[in-house]
Formats: structure tokens, sequence, C-alpha cells
């Protein structure tokens, strides 16, 4: 692949590389082809080997016959350093060796977590590094100028201008959060938005109810599991892939995975997982679909319930549920809320913690927005409140809409270049160390540098809070602190078929300035359910129109007999302006 380079002469046929394919990952990429001295490892029908965890085979090969070709042949071992950090790409935060030449990152490898991902590592993990050389990177700030667009200026006179934009908001500051600071970055943000500014909202990419820590567990317990229940419209192997490999683990251990969704083993109406939660939780005149999975978690031990998909009540649902199999079924039960984005929880507990508001009804009119990363663009509310804000100010390591919508842009770094801590889906906080250093300050001292000018002392080098080796803390030893949710109503039925978008893993401003991730990106294309498809005579691999509210565009068709009927998923970035429900036509 574009990642990976075969030498057949190395190769020794350990099988090592196949059995991971075959037996871990199980996406049956790898065999090998002929008999006896013709023997050969090559990939199924002689296609690229493109998934989600390939890389992880450059470990495995014990004579290295499979090399990176990011890095192969570009450094001596005694001219590298290794650098002990975490993964910040993803919720789930793996632990990964950095190793840097000359003060770049050579390459990104894996370091072993028994409890978060044994070792495993997903490709964008590993070889998402390089944007941090990205040609377009921002690296100096930049400041609005009548009629000329934007001047790169020193960062005290950004500071400066950030200050007096945001001195002269009054009070009405909204901080949008990619949740991909560091919790050290995110308080820094919170207190001068509250302590500096007059009182602060934040827009949180994810804030999960603090309730969910009565049922927090190791990723690692999954494999134990007797029952897995995943709930939700998004693929676990897009929101957070390593949690995919503990699922598989824990079914060739003999556990029941039942997923409810739209294209789960039991198949569910988009936006359902909530009203599932309620119908298992009542267990009477259940629906057919769900009698034996209800039956199944009634009759087990241990139960592990992973819910992936988006909750406005930040996962009261999958927890009422949760206590519920406790309190009456005397289960060892463990929660796994996936977050959108890496270090969500870290993030809205910091926020929490400074007393901030979360932003529910805004104004009209905002004195000033601050958006603290490139990731933060994604919320389509962003856009939206920058248009409406008299004064934006932007963190980003690239430019994009938000920066073409801001005052002052101020260059911000990557993960492999701060110190701080992450916390992870499970509720770990981690040490993340710095591999590099950035060109120029990081955002903790630019943020320090902000406060003192409005009267807010920040430490631009707090130590993290972290361990170096995290342990995650006990279960609090509470009863579930809510009554029970309220299930929502069921969407309005309307003419045409029912969109699901999701965000994919291969995504995003780093993924997108990599050139040997491109192939791992999401095809243009929608899926369709087979009677869907046949009712408009579609076939698989035709290029058909996918329409709604004077939006179209052209992408091809793949038919999936597990999707269910009236719904149709695209990746997000193919979704953009399409409105909730679609029509299809050849």
């Amino acid at each position: 692949s574009p990642t990976i380079a075969l030498d057949r002469e190395r190769c020794i046929l350990c099988y090592r590389c196949t059995r991971f394919s075959e037996n871990v990952a199980e996406d049956g990429q790898l065999v090998a082809v002929n008999r006896g001295a013709q023997s050969l490892i090559a990939t199924f029908e002689d296609e690229p080997y493109r998934a989600h965890f390939s890389g992880n085979v450059l470990e495995l090969c014990p004579v290295g016959a499979l090399t990176s070709t990011t890095y192969r042949f570009r450094a001596r071992p005694w001219e590298i350093q290794n650098v002990p950090t975490v993964c910040g790409l993803c919720p789930v935060g793996c632990n990964v060796w950095a190793t840097t030449r000359e003060g770049k990152v050579a390459r990104v490898l894996s370091r072993n977590h028994p409890e978060v991902h044994e070792g495993w590592l997903c490709d964008k993990g590993r070889f998402a590094h390089d944007h941090l050389r990205a040609r377009d990177r921002i690296r100096a700030p930049l400041l609005r100028v009548r009629r000329r667009g934007f001047d790169e200026v020193s960062h005290e006179r950004a500071l400066d201008e950030a200050a007096r934009g945001l001195r002269e908001a009054g009070g009405s500051v909204v901080v949008a959060f990619s949740g991909a600071e560091t919790v050290e970055q995110a308080t820094a943000l919170a207190r001068i938005a509250t302590e500096g500014s007059g009182g602060g909202t934040a827009l949180l990419p994810d804030d999960w109810d603090p309730g969910l820590q009565a049922f927090q567990a190791p990723l690692s317990t999954i494999r134990d599991a007797e029952v897995c229940l995943v709930l939700g419209d998004d693929p676990v192997e897009e929101r957070a892939p390593i949690v995919d490999l503990w699922l598989r683990a824990a079914r060739r251990n003999g556990a029941e995975v039942i997923t409810v969704g739209p294209s789960g083993s039991v198949q569910a109406a988009p936006v359902s997982a909530a009203q599932t939660c309620a119908t298992l939780r009542a267990g009477k005149n259940l629906p057919r679909e769900l009698r034996e999975p209800s039956r199944a978690l009634r009759r087990a031990e241990r139960i592990a319930l992973v819910w992936s998909e988006d909750d406005p009540t930040g996962g009261r649902h999958v927890g009422a549920l949760a206590n519920d199999l406790r309190r009456r079924a005397k289960a060892d039960v463990a929660v796994y809320a996936l977050p959108r984005t890496p270090n969500g929880r870290g993030v809205a507990a910091a926020w929490h913690a400074a007393g901030g508001d979360v932003a529910g009804e805004l104004p009209e009119e905002i004195g000033a927005l601050v958006v603290a990363g490139d990731e933060a663009a994604y919320d389509p509310r962003v856009l939206e409140l920058a248009g409406r804000a008299r004064f934006v100010l932007t963190f980003a390591m690239f430019q994009s809409d938000i920066t073409g919508w801001s005052h002052v842009v101020l260059p911000a770094t990557s993960y492999l270049e701060r110190e701080g801590t992450f916390v992870n889906l499970e509720g770990r906080a981690q040490r993340l160390r710095r591999a590099v250093a950035p060109a120029g300050p990081d955002e903790l001292e630019l943020l320090a540098g902000l406060g003192e000018r409005l009267g807010v002392q920040l430490d631009a080098w707090a130590s993290p809070s972290a361990d170096e080796r995290a342990t995650l803390a006990p279960p609090e030893e509470l009863a579930w602190p809510h009554p029970d949710p309220e299930p929502p109503t069921a969407r309005a039925a309307a003419p045409g078929l029912e969109l699901v978008r999701y965000r994919p893993l291969f995504g995003g401003p780093a993924v997108e300035r990599i050139p040997q991730l491109q192939f791992q990106r999401p095809p243009a294309e929608i899926e369709l359910a087979h009677e869907d498809a046949v009712t408009r005579g579609i076939a698989n691999g035709e290029t058909v129109v996918v329409a709604s509210n004077g939006t179209s565009r052209e992408l091809r068709a793949r038919i999936s007999r597990r999707l269910r009927a009236g719904v149709v998923r695209m990746a997000e970035e193919h979704a953009r302006g399409l409105e909730q429900h679609v029509q299809v036509t050849k």
C-alpha cells in the first residue's frame, strides 16, 4: 500500500502478518498464495492493503520484510530518540513512542498499555504525524487589516489586539472548543473567559454526565464480557477504532456482541438508541427484535455497554440502563460512551470546574468568539456564530473557513508539540509529552500572555496532572444519581430516504495533508439498503444523484444487505449541504 513496502527477498513466511489480519483485525486481506517453495504473502485478489490497522504488521514483521514507506532508509538507530507520549487523534488515547530525528518526528510506534489498546495502533495514529510539516501551516500570527486581508504580525501585537477585542466584548464571550486541547489549555481558556472577560459560554463538542463514572472500567474489560451491547448510529471503528478490536476479541472469547443501529445485528431507526434503552429498561411489550437481546442481558453476569453517537443528555439513557441491569440483574456493568473528540471529557471537566456556562440559546449578537483549534469547525454552529460575532479570535494550524472570518489568528500546535494531560474515553488521565518543539510559543504560553493583559494570572508551563503510566481510578461507589430520563419522541416521517452521516476516522485537517493516507479516506459513495436499490433499479457501483432542498451531488452507490430499508449512509465530508431526508435517483 502507499504506507507499507514489501521486500520479498527478506520474507521467511512466518505468517505473523497473515495471522494478525485473520485473527486480530479480522479484515482477511493478507493471505498466503501458492504452495511449497512458491508460497508468497499477498493481499486478497491483489488489492491494496486498505484497512484501519494495516500498519501494525510493520511492528510484527521479525525480519524487516514489511517496512514503512515514510520511514525506511531515513534514520539510523543511534540518530533517533523515542519520546513516550499519547496519541491525540481519537478518544482511545493509545500510548505511543514518537521517534524524533534532528528535531522532527520521523515515525510513531505503539507503546503497549494492556488495559487501553494492548499494543495495537490504527493507521491514523501511526502515519498522520507528518501534518506538522505541512506547507500551508500557519507559522506566524495573522491580523485582519481593512481592505488588505491578513498581515503577519508579532505575537505581542496579536495578543494586544486579542485582549482589546475581548475587553470590548462586554462579557458576551463564546468559546468554541475543538476537544483536542489539553486539560491545562482548556483550564486557561475557561479562566480567561470567566474571569478576564466577565463571563463566558462554551460550545463543548462532548459533555458526558459525570454520573457515568459509576460504571467506568478499563477497555480490556470488554474482552471478558459475556454480552456486549453497542448502541448508536456511528460505526465504532470510525469513532474509536481500538474499541472495535476489543469487541472482536470479546466475540472470539465467546461473548454475544449485539449491535443496535441502522446497520446492526438488530436493525433500528436512526437516532433511536435512547428509545432502545428505555424499551430494554421497561422489559414489557418488547418488539420481537429486542426479545433475545433482553434475555441475554438479564442472564449475563458481565456486561459491556458501548454508546456510539452524540447524546444531548450526556449519556443518561445508557447510564439508566446500566443502573437497571446492575440493580435488577446483579450484573457487573461497564459503560463506554465514545466521545467525538480526543480529549472531549477532559475539556468539559475543565470548563465546568471553572464555573462556565454551556451554550443553550445564544443571543443574536455576540461580543467575541474564541475558536480553540481546527477541529472546532466541524460544529456547524461555529461558522454561524462567527458571522454574528463582533470579534473572532482563532487558534489554528491551517487556513480554513473559520480563519477567513477571524480578526486575529494565533498559530496552534499539534499534540506532538505539547505538554499536558489528556483524558480518554474511559476517564483515564494520561500524560502527554512534547516530542518536538514548535516553531513559536505554544497555546499555553499565548494564553498566559493574553491572561496577563486581562488581569488573569496563568502558568505558562503548568505541570501535567497525570502520571507517566496512568491507571484508571476505581468507579465511584455511588448509585446512579439521576431519575430515569424520558425517551425522546420519534422523528417525524418525511418523503425520501433518511440520511445518516458519520465522521470518518480518516478525515480532518491532519489526514488531509498526508499524501500516503489519501487512499484510506472514504470514497465519494452512498450506502444504500438492498431493498431500496432494487426498488430504484440501482446496481452496485453505479453513479447516482443524491438531492435535497436544492442541493445535489453525484456519488457512487454501494449496496448493503445489512442496512435498514429507508436509510442511506455516507461520510460527513460528502454530505455537506444535504438535509435529513434525501432523494436518490439514477
